[in-house]
Formats: structure tokens, sequence, C-alpha cells
């Protein structure tokens, strides 16, 4: 159907619908069982059966399966054949691949509902109702309105259009935004971009406002049909998991190259070539954190989950580590920082300030309210007030003043109404009282009001104003706005009768001034403390906003925010100065009065070239540049357009800028948490290397075999590293300073301290191993146990070296996983904080002592049963880590002390 060819009323009939009620709820159901969903069809994603099977697409997981096909061919060859070690492989192979594909599965539903969270709604007309719906929700026929800023979400046939001009660029290539006119009807083989009476799903409405009936939804639309979609976000490789993946390569060459030289070493001190390929192909595979980018995917899922739980939806992984690094935070002032609610806070009578509740208070705010157009009403016992903001706070005040506004409106009916206008700056309306007499109540801005007036209100009755009374008065206005208030001032005029040919001249001339009443945005009562937590944390919060410089001033010396007046600067004051100016001057100001989105684009960009990782917010269409220039891009989830949304990198639910600081806080928690991770997998994988090496090296048996090593890959790699991703943000977080972003993962000595302590768990598996060889073995001991032929394993084979070794080597990295959980003490943290990491290690634990412990898991993992003795010297050996790291930890606080 060519709906731009045919008429509104043609429209509406063809779709079966009203525009003044819109459909019933009975037709929506129909619609949605015969049309489904208004969403573009993705491309399918991988089933479980890819997923797993990509999971062996790794590199040093192929060359474990060959390892295991070369041994199974091997023993063949040598006629006995051995299923042990390749069966053992490959369950453990199979067993991380399940893990890998849970991993990315869990993370695929986290993203999937942070999309969810931030899809685009609709404003509907449903059952003569207007509603706010999920855009996904639309039918053919439903009716919708359009506003500035707003997506449209479906292709619409205009039926109304006031002004509306709207941004069609990424359908047709439009660049301009292009003017849109419902009363057209145009020929049925017209342009696509020439469609003025139509607008197109994913365009975005620039200016006006407009109504249309939906005709097409999901595949049936014009970007259907180009199977684009409006929220289409792949899951991202982030800045830190494109580092770790570059760590992960070099790790993987340097143990390649190591394993090379203990296959060489082997080989020349004449120990079994089959054995010494397998344990070198194991030893590869164990040293190379294969599991960190999944275990990395997994810790900013989860910390984006806790994140949207704090009223902060992040629409973009790579946003949650920026979050970490940022140095500057600009706010804009109205609802983030403040209450975005006019609040009446000071009255002035001639006599001076006055008191709300007081006899004098009820009258000036009694008259204020009747000379307002929003409406009262109550629920659950609490006012509902709706209109401008401004008169909001003028009949709220006289609420809370004892005046009722809805009873007011009973016992002074309005009759008569002049509308406020930029010239007069004045409103006036005329009340008929319930015993017949005619009052005529003005208000407005006192330069304009105060012309008019002959007469004041003092000491409860009508006085003649005198030259010394109208110096009072501009003194208490020059007093009141001095403190950024917005001053509304109010006079009345009785009248003996009344008529309707009176006008502005008339009502306007020769009232009786009654007062000045003060108001202003008041700020949040959480952000003071949030901009404390800021300047702590070494981040600097900068306050930008449209409004005048003085209110700007008073808002942000409240704060904290401006500590120094010449710290602030006005939009115009800006235009002036040139971009090299304002990059060498930039970190001076604190406040940014007046400014233009443009203004706010400049002012990220000289941030950003002093080397500041910027935060910024924003809530309307023309914000959408600077949240996009701005490293993250905070839009507003209560007052943001769908533009600016889409624009973001996060998305404040509550539009407050405490939440701003606190998704800060989080994520320096997760990125803290994923050093930690990488931490303990690279120092256990390089202890891990070393145990074998130095054995090799120095001519003692191979100390561990291959599938023991991938058990201890597998048990000490994945729950324990996922559940220091948990860990409870540390208390003084927000008193470091910023993550540098050009700081390396492995900066202020954290490197030297991973090999340090990669050094100290290789030792502790290898004094195991030389302990047991020592006191415990026996050559041809347990080679009945393990049922090995002996002309296949070498004449003497350390049992229990081997067994206590692995041991020792699991349970070490199993006790090292609570060091990594802060640099202060266990005992100052406590050692059950994180009880997921308790848990873990329970599990782990059991799983390592069930192998050596339990006869048929025994002999698949080639150990014997430990003594009582032997166990208390593994458990001893195992815990080292905690007490020497303890030591160091204690150490480390002294020499900072």
């Amino acid at each position: 159907m060519h709906w731009h060819s045919i008429s509104i009323e043609d429209t509406l009939r063809e779709l079966k619908t009203n525009v003044k009620s819109g459909l019933s709820l009975e037709e929506i159901k129909k619609r949605q069982q015969l049309y489904g969903k208004n969403i573009i069809e993705a491309k399918k994603g991988k089933n479980f059966l890819q997923k797993f099977l990509a999971q062996f697409a790794d590199f040093m997981i192929i060359i474990l399966l060959c390892a295991a096909v070369i041994s199974l061919l091997v023993s063949y060859m040598d006629g006995k054949p051995n299923f042990i070690d390749p069966i053992i492989i490959l369950a453990i192979v199979i067993l991380n691949a399940f893990l890998g594909v849970l991993q990315e599965t869990k993370a695929e539903k986290a993203l999937e509902a942070l999309k969810k969270l931030s899809a685009p709604i609709a404003h509907v007309l449903r059952d003569n109702k207007v509603s706010e719906l999920p855009s996904e929700d639309l039918v053919p026929g439903d009716i919708v309105i359009l506003e500035t800023g707003c997506f449209v979400p479906a292709d619409c046939r205009l039926v109304h259009s006031v002004n509306l001009r709207v941004e069609e660029a990424s359908l047709t290539g439009e660049s301009h935004p292009v003017e849109k006119n419902a009363g057209l009807r145009l020929l049925p083989d017209t342009n696509l971009a020439d469609r003025h009476n139509m607008v197109m799903a994913t365009s975005t409405i620039i200016y006006g406002k407009g109504v249309g009936v939906v005709t097409g939804i999901g595949m049936n639309t014009q970007v259907g049909h180009i199977a684009r979609m409006i929220m289409q976000d792949d899951t991202p490789t982030t800045p830190l998991q494109k580092r770790l993946a570059k760590t992960s390569k070099t790790l993987g060459i340097t143990a390649l190259a190591i394993c090379l030289i203990v296959f060489l070493i082997g080989l020349y001190k004449d120990l079994p070539p089959f054995e010494m390929f397998m344990t070198s192909v194991s030893l590869a595979v164990a040293a190379i954190p294969e599991g960190l980018p999944a275990i990395v995917t997994i810790m900013l899922s989860l910390g984006v989950q806790r994140m949207a739980k704090k009223n902060a939806v992040i629409r973009k992984l790579p946003a949650v580590e920026t979050l970490g690094s940022a140095t500057v935070i600009c706010s804009d002032k109205t609802g983030t920082l403040t209450q975005n609610v006019m609040t009446v806070t000071d009255i002035s009578s001639i006599n001076g300030k006055e008191k709300m509740k007081s006899d004098y208070g009820f009258f000036l705010l009694s008259h204020a309210a009747l000379c307002s157009d929003s409406t009262l009403h109550i629920e659950e016992n609490q006012p509902i007030i709706h209109g401008e903001p401004t008169e909001n706070a003028l009949v709220m005040a006289a609420y809370n003043s004892g005046a009722d506004k809805t009873d007011l409106d009973s016992l002074y009916r309005r009759i008569y109404e002049i509308p406020f206008d930029s010239t007069r700056k004045l409103m006036t309306t005329v009340h008929k009282s319930s015993d017949g007499s005619y009052r005529s109540i003005t208000k407005g801005a006192y330069d304009y009001l105060v012309d008019h007036c002959s007469h004041i209100y003092k000491d409860g009755s009508k006085q003649p104003m005198t030259s010394r009374d109208r110096n009072k008065l501009n003194a208490l206005n020059t007093t009141m706005t001095g403190k950024a208030l917005r001053v509304i001032a109010l006079a009345y005029k009785s009248l003996p009768s009344f008529n309707q040919r009176n006008d502005a001249s008339t009502l306007e001339n020769n009232l009786t001034f009654v007062g000045l009443i003060g108001m202003i945005d008041p700020p949040r009562h959480e952000v003071k403390e949030a901009v404390r937590t800021c300047k702590k944390a070494g981040i600097k919060p900068v306050m930008i906003t449209g409004d005048h410089i003085l209110t700007a001033k008073a808002i942000a010396t409240e704060l904290g925010i401006l500590t120094n007046q010449t710290e602030a600067i006005t939009g115009e004051e800006l235009s002036k100065m040139s971009t090299e100016r304002l990059n060498e001057t930039i970190s001076r100001f604190s406040v940014f009065a007046r400014v233009t989105p443009e203004h706010k684009v400049r002012i990220v960009k000289a941030f950003q070239n002093k080397g500041e990782v910027v935060a910024m917010t924003g809530d309307g269409v023309n914000d959408a540049p600077a949240l996009k220039t701005a490293d993250i891009g905070c839009a507003m989830g209560m007052t943001g357009t769908d533009v600016a949304k889409n624009a973001s990198d996060m998305i404040l639910t509550d539009d407050n800028f405490a939440t701003i600081v606190s998704a800060v806080q989080e994520g320096r928690g997760i990125y803290d948490n994923i050093k930690k991770a990488v931490h303990f997998l690279l120092s256990s994988n390089i202890g891990e290397i070393l145990t074998i090496f130095v054995a090799i090296l120095f001519g003692l048996p191979t100390p561990l075999v291959a599938v023991q090593l991938l058990w201890v890959n597998l048990v000490t790699d994945s729950l324990p590293a996922i559940s220091l991703g948990v860990e409870p943000v540390s208390k003084d977080i927000m008193q470091r300073k910023p993550i540098s972003p050009k700081k390396g993962m492995f900066a202020d000595g954290l490197a030297l301290q991973i090999i340090t302590e990669g050094i100290l768990i290789g030792s502790l598996a290898l004094s195991a191993f030389v302990i047991g060889v020592r006191y415990y073995d026996t050559p041809g001991l347990y080679q009945s146990y393990i049922h090995h032929d002996t002309n296949v394993i070498n004449s003497y084979t350390p049992w229990v070296g081997r067994t206590m070794c692995f041991a020792v080597l699991s349970l070490s990295q199993l006790f090292h996983s609570f060091n990594m959980r802060s640099s202060r003490s266990l005992s100052e943290i406590g050692v059950f904080t994180n009880s997921k990491l308790v848990i873990s290690f329970i599990i782990c634990a059991f799983l390592q002592v069930a192998v050596i412990s339990i006869l048929p898991l025994a002999k698949i993992f080639q150990v014997v049963p430990l003594s009582l003795r032997q166990w208390a010297t593994v458990i001893l050996l195992a815990i080292m880590p905690i007490f020497i790291v303890e030591l160091q930890k204690k150490f480390n606080s002294k020499k900072q002390t």
C-alpha cells in the first residue's frame, strides 16, 4: 500500500483505527497475534553446538587434542594401547569447553538484558489513554504521539503535524532535517526521501510535534527492508580485553619457547620422548590463561548488572573500565545536581523577610496560587500538582501555608485572564468572590510590575507607595536575586465591577504591591557528599548549565563545586576565547553558565586535550555531539530524549549526579577485581612452568605428568578467578587517584610481584616433590598399585613425590587466591567477607583431595594415597603463600606509614 498517496481519512479507514481514541485493547491483542512484534529480525545467534565447537578453535586446545591423538597412536605402535591419557585429556578439554559456553551464554544474557533496559519507548494513544510502551509492542493502526527528541518507532502516516522536522540521514542519506506536512498527498511513485507526509522507523524528531498512525512495523518498515536494527550492538571487545589478549599471546609464545626447551632438555637427559612431549604440550596449555578473556567478560557483565541495580545502565561494555579512569565529570545543573523541582524558599514584604506560615504568608501565597494555571489534587494524602514548574512552586508553597488551590478556585472563581507575554512580562487574572466582589491579581517580573503599582500592602492594609518604599523594595529584590533566587513580584487591585472590555492598560494600573516570592531549584541532598567523594578520588566535578551565572555560582558554591568565584565563566566569554587559549586555561574553570550544546563539545575537547578522561551528562537532542565526544556519555533516563540515550555509553535512570559517582566507584572496583584475577592466574601459571622447568633443568625426574598439569589448570583457573570478580569494592577505592589509561596493567611493580609469587608457588611445589622423593618414595613400591608396565615407564617413578607436588601446586594456588583480595591484611578485611571465594576454595580443595584419595580417580591421575604425615607436609607447604604474602603486606604498610 502506498500510504503517502492516500488521504488521512482513507488511511485511518484502511487501518480501521480512530485518531481520537486509538485502538481498543481487544483489537490490539488480535493485531499482535496477526503481525507479531515490532522488531527487526536479527541474524540467528550461534546455537549451543556451534558455541561448543567454537571453543575448540583455540590454538592451544588444537595442540592438546593433537597430543592426545599422538599419544594413542604411539601406544598402538608399541602394541600396548593406552586409552587413559587421551580420555582424560579429552574429558578436561570438553569440560573446559562447557565452562566456556556457560560463560559466553551468561555474558550474552547479561548484555541482552541491558539492551532491553535501554531500548526505545513510544507514546501511544490506546483506548482513549496515552501510555508509554516499548516500541516493540506497536501494531499497525496504533496512534503514535511524536515529540522533539524522540525516535520514530515505526513507519507512520502523519495525521497531524506542527512545525515538524525529522532527521532521516540514517535512512535516506539526507544530511539536513526534513520538513513534514500531514496534509500532503503525494504520487504513488514518490521517492522515499520526498515522502514528506510520512515518518520512518529509526528517524528522529528534531523539532516540532505531530501525530502519526502506524502503517508498518518490524520487517515491514523501510528500515526492515534493508535489515538495520535501531539498537544493534554487538558485544564489543573492550580495550582491556585487547590488552589481555596481547598479554596472553606474549605469554603463549614465551610458554611455547620454554616448553620446547623443556622437551629438548628432557631428550638430552634421556627421559622418555613421548612422556616429555606430553608434559611439554600440557605445560604449554597450563601456562597460557586461555580462559582469561571469558573470565573478564563475565566480570564485566556481573559488574554491569550490579550497576543497573544502582540506576546506572551501561549500554557499552568499554564504559565500565573507562569509568574507572574518569578524571573529570561534566554535569548539567538542572535535575542532575538539583532536584528539578522549583521550590519557594523566601518571601518578603515591605518589612523584609517573612515566614511562609504566617497571616502575611497565607495572603501573599494564596493570591499567587490564584494567579496560576497549575492544578492540584490529592492522592493518598499527598498533593499532586500539574503545570509549569514556576507556578507549581507557587501552588505548593500556598498549600504548605494552608491555602489549597482547589478550594481557592471554588471561593474565588476566575472569570477572566490576560496571559503572560514576553513584552509585558506579567500575567493577570480576574476573580469573583462568593460575596460578589471582584479582584484582579497580577504577578511577574519585579522591574516591570513595580512601575504599575501606586499602593503597597503594609501591616495588613493598603497604603500609598512612597519613594522610600520603592527604594526599600529595590534593595529587597537585589538581595533576593543576589542569592540566585528567581523572584516573582505580586500585586492586586479591587474592582467595583468588571466587564470583558477591560484590558491590560486598565487592569494592570494603580495596583497594590503585596510582596516578593523567591524560588530556586534546590540541590539534591546526596550530591554534596558525592562532590566531596569526587574530589577525594582525584576527580574534578564541573557544572555546565544554560542557566544564569549567578544561579550557577550559588548552587555550585553550596555543593562545593565552586570554591573560588573566578572559576566560573559564561558561554559568551567562552565564544570569544580561541581554542588554544581554552586548552591552556580549561583546568581553571569549574562552572560554565549560559552555554550552548556547541560550547559543551568545546569544553569536553579542551579537557581531553589536557589528557583528562571526561564523563559528560546530557538529555537533549543537541547534547548528542557532546555525549559522543566525551569518553563516557551519560544520558538522563527520566528526562533524556531517545537521541541522547542512543548517543550515550551509560543511562542514569534517576538523573542523579551521585549515581555517576557511584558508577565510577563500581567501575574502579571492577577494574581492580580484574587485575586481581589476572595477578592470580599469571602468578599461578608461572609457578606451574617453573615447577617443571627447574626440575628438568637440575636433572630431577618429571614432577608432574600431563593430566596432572591439566587438572591443576582446570581447578585453579575457573571458580576462584571468577569469585575474585565479585570481591566487594575496597573502602578506600575512592581515595585513590583515577586509573591512568596510559598506565599498563602490570605497572607499579605488579609484574615483579607476579613473577615473585610464581617463583614462590613453584618453589613450594618442588619442595614437596623433593621431600616426597627423599623421604617417602621407594623404587617399585607402587608399581602394582598403578598397574603400569615397567617397560613403559621409567624404572624408578617418584609416586609419592609426584603426588605431593601435585597436591601442593593445586592447593597453594587456592590458598594464594585469598592473598589477591586486597593489599590489606586478611585479618583486616576478614577471611569470610567474600563468601563465593570461600565456597570456591572448598569445592576445588575437595576435588583435589578426591582425585588423590579415591582409588579409581587416583589411578587415572597417576597418584597414590598420602599418609597423615604426608598430608600435613602438603598442607603446611600449601598454606605458606598466605603467611609469606601477609608478612609482605605488613612490611609494605609500615613502609607507607
